[in-house]
């Protein structure tokens, strides 16, 4: 049997799996943080497994590490790839001329970007993961709600995983009122069309209609200072909210999210408990999220988040996430700080474990951001603007 059909069988599973089933349902989570975790570790065992056979630069890691699929009993023994690796190596079961799409990292311009290769059947879990885990936090009235992308579009970024979720998102709800109003501009940053938002704004403060605002964190920087410049408030619609993403390092000034969220609610009138955070990574195919609208704050066993610092993000449940120690690879105890390390069942076609840069702080199954380590790269979307 080929690579591309047993991936494909399994691809064609998982996404059913994600699609029918009670996974990625906010009231199973919430109920049973743990449900799922037989079969994640019976699929997380058969994708090893075929990732290790079709995937060269990863068994070569694997075996430097001693792991075989007979010796790994458990999904946190798989081994994991550093997000550095896909810089160097492509990390993918598909042959070169299977590779239709791929994704590449938003790293600074002096760096060689990560990338993410994908065919159809690839792109097909990806984007059954991230609107599931979507549809999930954002409980939007389909139809009668817009959407303002506050990046390229897609045809200007074809390479940005960020902008083709934004794009799927868009495709997915069937809304006529979207549009992306950024642009790429001659030395690769992304720009902020302020007079295209502006318009968008004003459309959509008349028309009764919540707005969905999805961007980087910068992207709202730079909205929301031109309209400052301009003295301009909107009391957008009832039922508005905003997905802000990325971060600020290396590029201006950066903000606090308190105070970034402090400023969208006082400019565009979207309540605090309105703004989702999102942490992605074009190595990855799911996202976490920080909260849920339309629920208050995500409970997080039992409590509920009510302040900014105490943002917990979770992974969707065909994913699983470890703080482990730097020195040690150990996970750490509740409420120390480590490597966020993610097991992401979407990423059939690649690597499913894979080891970040970034920190968090444990909260059991889920975390809270606590930056970069020291050595790391400045990355995220937010690095394309300017």
């Amino acid at each position: 049997m080929s690579s591309t059909s047993e991936l494909s069988s399994f691809a064609a599973r998982l996404r059913e799996s994600i699609l029918m089933s009670e996974w990625g349902t906010m009231s199973s989570l919430n109920t049973n943080p743990g449900a799922g975790d037989t079969d994640f570790e019976t699929l997380a065992l058969q994708l090893f497994a075929l990732q290790i056979k079709h995937n060269e630069p990863y068994r070569r890691l694997c075996e430097a590490r001693g792991a075989r699929p007979d010796k790994v009993g458990h999904w946190t023994g798989i081994p994991t790839a550093p997000t550095s690796a896909f810089k160097e190596f492509d990390l993918s079961c598909l042959p070169a001329e299977e590779q239709t799409t791929v994704f590449h990292s938003s790293g600074t311009t002096w760096g060689r970007p990560s990338r993410h290769f994908h065919n159809a059947g690839s792109l097909a879990v990806y984007e059954a993961s991230l609107l599931r885990w979507f549809d999930a936090h954002f409980q939007l009235p389909i139809g009668n709600c817009q959407l303002a992308m506050l990046t390229p579009p897609l045809t200007q970024a074809p390479h940005s995983s960020l902008v083709h979720m934004f794009e799927t998102i868009g495709r997915a709800g069937g809304r006529d009122g979207s549009a992306f109003v950024g642009k790429v501009a001659k030395d690769g940053a992304w720009t902020l069309d302020a007079k295209a938002a502006l318009e968008w704004l004003r459309r959509a403060s008349g028309s009764g209609q919540p707005l969905l605002m999805l961007g980087t964190a910068f992207s709202f920087v730079h909205l929301l200072d031109y309209l400052a410049e301009q003295e301009l408030r909107f009391e957008l619609p009832p039922g508005s909210c905003a997905l802000e993403t990325g971060g600020y390092k290396g590029r201006s000034r950066s903000m606090p999210k308190p105070a970034l969220h402090a400023l969208i609610s006082q400019r565009l009138g979207i309540p605090p408990a309105q703004i989702v955070c999102e942490y992605g990574m074009c190595e990855l195919s799911s996202q976490a999220y920080d909260c849920a609208i339309g629920s208050s704050r995500l409970p997080h066993h039992g409590s509920r988040i009510t302040d900014h610092a105490s943002r917990v993000f979770r992974f969707p449940p065909w994913a699983r996430v470890q703080i482990v120690s730097p020195e040690t690879g150990g996970e750490v105890s509740e409420g120390e700080t480590g490597l966020i390390r993610v097991f992401d069942l979407a990423n059939v076609y690649s690597v499913m474990a894979i080891q970040t840069e970034d920190l968090g702080i444990r909260h059991r199954d889920s975390f809270t951001l606590a930056g970069r380590t020291a050595l790391a790269e400045p990355r995220g979307c937010s690095l394309m603007a300017v």
